[in-house]
């Protein structure tokens, strides 16, 4: 009857909530036959039910360190509703079994055995705690007799901690008159003499007599015993504690034994699981979750960032984590702040549907920028603190040099910042310093190598490279890798030719094909270029190199499109860092060096783990150069993100520069390799950019903004809306709804807003909105996040641009055209030149990464609005193989920024007192 009506009760629940099971785990320590013999039947019983039951086996060498994160892990499952351990623990190991039950989660604990579970009933609170199964039972049969229980006299015979104790408290507080008995007690057939209800859990066979019963007696046996008997196959049989076939004479109700209280214990599991799942449900909405929001103190007018950062008092990561259902070996905290993010979360989450996608880019930008990262936490505070949406951000980590340089931090502004902003500006977790040493290693191989080379012959370079240890010689599995890619067959290092010798240990690298730099993460215009070998020791090798900034490594673009530890590593093996005099490519495998740089990168490729102002989590990570890369953050925190949100949450990442350079990439190399589906485009458009597009004058970083900017003027609003009118044309040209974000700033008016608006939806716009989170958090960008909510439910025919199959000319000549409104492209000597090498070395099918200024569509960063009937020039064309992409150098630009004449280093102080950052960006 008890599983009937529980496996109805698993089928109301699954049609109220799709896709959810009541969910039991079963931990078990060691082998024992009875344990497994009692796992069994519990499993097949949930299995009837509809329980989704999960049986972890752990050897019996665990120890209870082991026993202990095993526990903390089931705590933290949400899926996990009813959770036991299988005791006696069967460990080789010293094991503390109450230590270990009471680490069970209370709220979890439907074996009923902790502590707090234990006091609850022992005080009882029967509503709000779970009993002990086998109690449960007892009183589960008792109800079945139809026998009220308040007033009866009681007997319980036992005092055990899982059957008498608890037994004693369940049947006081249904009002029975209770004695507990026990081996001691030196008058225990007159106790049971007076029993109504009589409870024998003493573990004696037969030890109750049939004489001693009150007659009409209800008993419950709890008891299993095995005596000698030679009629029985095994030679003994199963008796309780009761003598059964004198006591069932005076009894008006008897459990036997076996078949009695047994199979009700399991099925009171089964119920205490079902209704922990009940108490989930009332408490939390499958798929959404249960966060607390940071309420925000608005002030006018509004402080700097660093005020405003700093009276934000962040939830511990910890909490964060928790809430947004990652478990706790999942979750590496750096601090109280930030945290690391096991990449296994992906494995578990594996069959949980994706949220919705959304890309956050912009019309073409003045030097100031219009607020994109300032958007993203706006709308995601909006969405998450106001709309109570599962939401998360992911973002791009900001480099040192701008940080110190012109352009300050990147994590966002006002009231819609990633917090703490000094953390995330700086260090953060360490990411881009892994980036630095990994790619440095590659460079020192590099002119090492050659070095080497230079000074020895095949031979003395074969005995080091191939050294014999001990008297053997053995090829390490890269350089087995290198034997295969030139041909050589063979694993014995004493079988190789000369011939084959020569291949294997001669790069012989031409150094002027060199494209790998070493890379500094600061602002260092001296460092553009440089000579390098000029030590005595170096034997006269000396080159012309230079440094470029850390994030502009191909390392970088390698983290951000790495889909896990292996892909990374395979891209890795695969970068190409120069040329062999013969022309061909010579990679990172090459050198030897693909192993060390996956353990250099192997923290960095966990996403880092941060929250908003308001309180929603936000993942950043990896931060590619938005011109010579894709300009967009990990699409492993993407697809991490996108589980952890569920079906009808929003994912919200920003790509970098405008939506012609960062969205265009976006979708051709980012969509292209995660295989993710965008959902909308947001496009964040300001009255000071559309104005500079009209025909305003320069903007420049640092001097104040002329009078054009600052005064109401409706003509160059509407002259400049031709970009605006450009940048929606692109998004919906990849079949994505466009809703545009009118990030207003104090100068605008209302009526210059309101003619953006209107320019945005007569162009095709999904919606238009004004927004104000700069000012007022989440609040102000309430009908952007409910425009996107509206978008993401309209039709999404996602396409790309180009088929990579075709010619690398092609696939430039329609960037050029389709999305920067070009006439034409026109490919200078050494840009062709470089398209017939990579063609011929097997890279003509890598999409396309343009490289071109930012400041407009075309290559003239003067040219503003929407120009058109321009020829592109492509000035050379360089290989990033290892992260797939081809990257198109329009114009000149450097990879190394310098410093202006007031770096944002002079408004940087530390109070030695308190140890806070002052004046930071």
């Amino acid at each position: 009857q008890v599983r009937d009506r529980l496996k109805q009760q698993v089928i109301e629940m699954t049609e109220k909530f799709p896709g959810f099971r009541p969910g039991l785990a079963i931990l078990q320590v060691g082998n024992r036959d009875d344990s497994n013999l009692y796992i069994n039947m519990k499993l097949k019983a949930a299995a009837e039910i509809g329980i989704s039951a999960n049986h972890i086996k752990l050897p019996n060498t665990a120890t209870e360190a082991d026993v202990l994160k095993c526990i903390a892990s089931l705590n933290a499952d949400p899926a996990v509703h009813g959770f036991i351990v299988q005791l006696p623990l069967d460990s080789n190991k010293p094991i503390n079994t109450e230590k270990i039950t009471n680490a069970v989660a209370p709220e979890k604990d439907v074996d009923g055995l902790s502590s707090i579970n234990a006091g609850k009933l022992s005080r009882g609170d029967l509503g709000d705690c779970f009993i002990p199964c086998t109690p449960k039972g007892c009183m589960e049969l008792i109800r079945q007799t139809g026998v009220q229980v308040a007033g009866k006299r009681a007997v319980v015979i036992g005092r055990s901690k899982i059957v008498g104790a608890p037994m004693h408290d369940l049947l006081l507080w249904n009002n029975a008159t209770v004695t507990t008995c026990h081996s001691k007690t030196s008058t225990l057939a007159e106790e049971v003499g007076k029993a109504d209800i009589l409870v024998v859990a003493a573990g004696r066979a037969e030890m109750v007599k049939g004489e001693w019963i009150k007659p009409g007696a209800i008993v419950i046996d709890c008891g299993i015993n095995h005596v000698p008997d030679s009629t029985k196959a095994s030679g003994k049989r199963v008796v309780g504690d009761v003598a059964y076939s004198s006591a069932k004479e005076k009894a008006s109700f008897i459990t036997p034994v076996p078949g009695g209280v047994g199979p009700m214990t399991v099925a009171m599991l089964m119920q205490s699981t079902v209704e922990s799942a009940q108490r989930f449900l009332e408490k939390f909405q499958p798929g959404k979750w249960s966060i607390q929001y940071n309420q925000l103190t608005l002030k006018m007018p509004v402080p700097s960032d660093i005020e405003i950062s700093q009276s934000c008092v962040p939830k511990p990561i910890d909490q964060v984590a928790k809430e947004v259902g990652l478990f706790p070996d999942e979750v590496e905290p750096y601090g109280q702040t930030k945290a690391k993010v096991q990449l296994s979360v992906l494995k578990r989450l594996q069959n949980q549907p994706d949220g919705k996608y959304v890309v956050v880019t912009g019309i073409t930008p003045t030097p100031l920028g219009e607020g994109k990262s300032t958007t993203t936490v706006g709308l995601v505070q909006a969405l998450g603190a106001h709309l109570h949406q599962n939401v998360f951000a992911c973002v791009r980590q900001p480099s040192q040099g701008p940080t110190f340089g012109i352009k300050g931090g990147a994590a966002g502004g006002g009231y819609c910042q990633v917090v703490p902003m000094e953390e995330f500006n700086l260090h953060l977790t360490g990411d881009i310093h892994a980036i630095t040493a990994a790619n440095n290693l590659v460079a020192a191989a590099i002119d090492a190598r050659m070095f080497h080379e230079l000074t020895q012959s095949d031979q003395a370079l074969y005995n080091r490279l191939v050294p014999s240890v001990n008297g053997v010689r053995k090829f390490s599995d890269i350089q087995i890798r290198r034997l295969q890619k030139l041909g050589i067959n063979k694993t014995d290092p004493m079988a190789l030719t000369k011939e084959e010798v020569n291949a294997f240990v001669r790069l012989d690298i031409d150094p002027s094909t060199i494209t790998w730099q070493r890379v500094l993460d600061t602002n260092d215009r001296f460092l553009r270029k440089i000579t390098i070998g000029q030590s005595v020791t170096e034997k006269g090798f000396s080159r012309t190199a230079q440094f470029d900034i850390t994030v502009s490594s191909e390392i970088m673009a390698v983290l951000a499109l790495a889909d896990g530890l292996e892909d990374m590593k395979k891209r890795f093996g695969r970068m190409v860092v120069a040329c062999s005099k013969k022309g061909q490519p010579v990679t990172a495998d090459d050198l030897g060096v693909t192993g060390a740089l996956a353990v250099l990168m192997k923290d960095a490729i966990k996403p880092n783990l941060m929250q908003t102002l308001e309180g929603t989590p936000v993942f950043v990570h990896a931060g590619p150069f938005a011109n010579i890369a894709h300009g967009n953050s990990s699409v492993l925190a993407d697809k991490i993100a996108l589980k952890l949100v569920g079906k009808d949450g929003f994912v919200v990442t920003e790509a970098g520069f405008g939506a012609d350079i960062g969205m265009e990439k976006f979708f051709n190399i980012k969509c292209r390799y995660s295989g993710l589906r965008p959902h909308v485009v947001v496009l964040v458009a300001t009255v000071r950019a559309l104005k500079m597009h009209g025909g305003g004058p320069a903007v420049t970083a640092g001097v104040p903004l002329p009078k054009e900017y600052t005064e109401e003027n409706l003509q160059l609003v509407a002259k400049g809306c031709s970009n605006l009118n450009k940048q929606i044309q692109n998004a919906r040209m990849f079949g994505v709804p466009v809703v545009v974000a009118v990030n207003a700033f104090k100068t605008d008016t209302k009526a210059e807003l309101a003619l953006v608006v209107q320019h945005a939806k007569e162009a095709g716009a999904f919606d238009a909105v004004e927004c104000s989170h700069w000012a007022e958090g989440g609040k102000g960008a309430l009908a952007l996040a409910r425009a996107v909510q509206r978008a993401s439910q309209a039709p999404s025919n996602f396409r790309f641009l180009y088929n990579v199959e075709l010619p690398v000319v092609d696939k430039i000549r329609l960037i050029a055209q389709q999305v920067y409104g070009a006439k034409d492209i026109e490919l200078l000597p050494e840009a062709q030149e470089k398209v017939a090498v990579y063609t011929k070395q097997g890279f003509g099918n890598l999409p396309i990464c343009m490289a071109k200024t930012h400041l407009s569509l075309s290559h003239d960063p003067e040219q503003k609005g929407a120009p058109t009937g321009f020829v592109l020039p492509i000035r050379d064309i360089r290989a990033s193989v290892g992260a797939g992409f081809l990257y198109p150098l329009v114009g000149t630009m450097s990879t190394m920024p310098g410093l202006p004449t007031r770096p944002c280093f002079y408004d940087i102080d530390l109070d030695p007192v308190s140890g806070e950052v002052n004046g930071l960006f």
